[in-house]
C-alpha cells in the first residue's frame, strides 16, 4: 500500500561548502547524493537525508555561491520542521547556543513543542519534539548522537493569501485531509510518518515573497510509481484545471511539476528507484554523480564546480 506525505523539499542555499558542513556536521544529516542541477549542471544539487535517503528524510539544494537572498512571504514555504524524539528539544537547544546557530525560544504548536531556527543562508527550520520518535530509525555516522538525531520531515509551512484551494489539492490529489485548525495556522495530514504534516499559515494582504537564498525552491510530495503519479496528474487536470509538466528523469525519481493555486511549485514524485540506483548505499554521496546525457561532459562541469573538501 502506498504512503502519501512529502518525498522531499528543495531550497536555495549560497556558499555550497557552507551549506555541506552545517546540515551534516551541525545537524547531523548525511550527504545521499552529490549531484549537479540538470539544468544548470555548472552548480551542485546536494541531497542530505536519513542513511539510505528515503522519502521523507531528503532537503536539497542548489547552492549558488553569490545568489541574493531570499524574501519570506505570501507564496513561499515559511517553515521546514525536522522530527527529532520530544526528550532532545533541551539537547538541541544547548547545540544551538554552542554552534552559534540562530534560533527562538521553543514553544507549542497543535500540542507539541517546536523549536525555530535558521541555516547559514536565512531558511527558516524548526525541530517538532515527537512523543515516540526515539523508536523511529535515524542516520547515527554523523556528529549528533543516534537517540537525539533528526528522524526525518515533520513537515512544511506555507504562508498563503488563501488556504482553500490549495487545501483542496492537498486532500483531493496528493493524500493530505484537513486535521486540525489553531490560530492562522490550518494543518492538513497525511499518513506517511516522516513528512506527514503540511500547515497553512493563512496571511491575507501580507508581502509577497521573493526566491533567492535561503528559500524554498520547490516542494515534492510522494507517489509509489508512474501509475500513482499518472492518477494524480489526471485529478489535478479534472477537478482543478492544472496541467502539470511531462514526466522528467531525475535518476533517483520521476517528477512532474506544478504551480497550486498560491504560488507555490509543487512536485510529484515517485519513490522508486532511489539514490542506490548508481552506487551503493555505503558510498552513498562520496562522489560526483552524473546523469548519463551529462557524463560526456564530466571533465568541464568538475573544473566549474567549487571544491567542496
Amino acid at each position: 500500500m502506498s504512503e502519501h506525505g512529502i518525498h522531499h523539499v528543495t531550497a536555495i542555499a549560497g556558499d555550497a561548502r557552507r551549506n555541506r558542513d552545517f546540515y551534516t556536521r551541525t545537524l547531523g544529516l548525511r550527504l545521499v547524493k552529490k549531484t549537479v542541477n540538470f539544468d544548470d549542471p555548472g552548480t551542485y544539487h546536494l541531497y542530505f537525508g536519513d542513511e539510505t535517503g528515503r522519502p521523507g528524510t531528503i532537503l536539497t539544494f542548489f547552492p549558488w555561491a553569490h545568489v541574493a537572498p531570499g524574501r519570506a512571504g505570501i507564496g513561499q514555504a515559511q517553515e521546514t520542521a525536522f522530527r527529532v524524539p520530544k526528550e532532545s528539544i533541551g539537547f538541541w537547544t544547548h547545540r544551538f547556543v554552542e554552534k552559534g546557530v540562530p534560533h527562538e525560544a521553543s514553544e507549542k504548536r497543535f500540542g507539541e513543542t517546536v523549536l525555530p531556527f535558521r541555516d547559514p543562508d536565512g531558511m527558516g527550520l524548526a525541530l517538532v519534539g515527537v512523543a515516540g520518535a526515539e523508536g523511529e530509525s535515524a542516520w547515527s555516522g554523523g556528529e549528533v548522537p543516534a537517540e537525539h538525531a533528526i528522524r526525518g520531515f515533520a513537515g512544511v509551512t506555507l504562508m498563503l493569501d488563501d488556504a482553500e484551494r490549495t487545501g483542496a489539492i492537498l486532500s483531493g490529489v496528493l493524500g493530505f485531509r484537513e486535521a486540525a485548525r489553531e490560530g492562522a495556522l490550518v494543518r492538513y495530514r497525511a499518513d506517511a510518518a516522516l513528512g506527514g504534516t503540511l500547515d497553512i499559515r493563512v496571511a491575507k494582504g501580507f508581502l509577497p515573497g521573493r526566491q533567492g537564498g535561503g528559500s524554498v525552491h520547490h516542494i515534492a510530495f510522494r507517489a509509489a510509481g508512474d501509475a500513482e503519479q499518472a492518477a494524480m496528474a489526471a485529478r489535478l487536470a479534472a477537478d482543478h484545471r492544472i496541467r502539470p509538466t511531462e514526466q522528467l528523469d531525475r535518476n533517483y525519481f520521476r517528477s512532474i511539476y506544478f504551480r497550486e493555486p498560491g504560488g507555490v511549485l509543487f512536485e510529484i514524485a515517485t519513490d522508486d528507484p532511489g539514490f542506490a540506483a548508481d552506487e551503493p548505499v555505503a558510498a552513498l554521496g562520496q562522489s560526483l554523480k552524473l546523469p548519463r546525457f551529462l557524463e560526456p561532459r564530466r571533465r568541464e562541469i568538475e573544473a566549474a564546480l567549487p571544491e567542496l573538501g
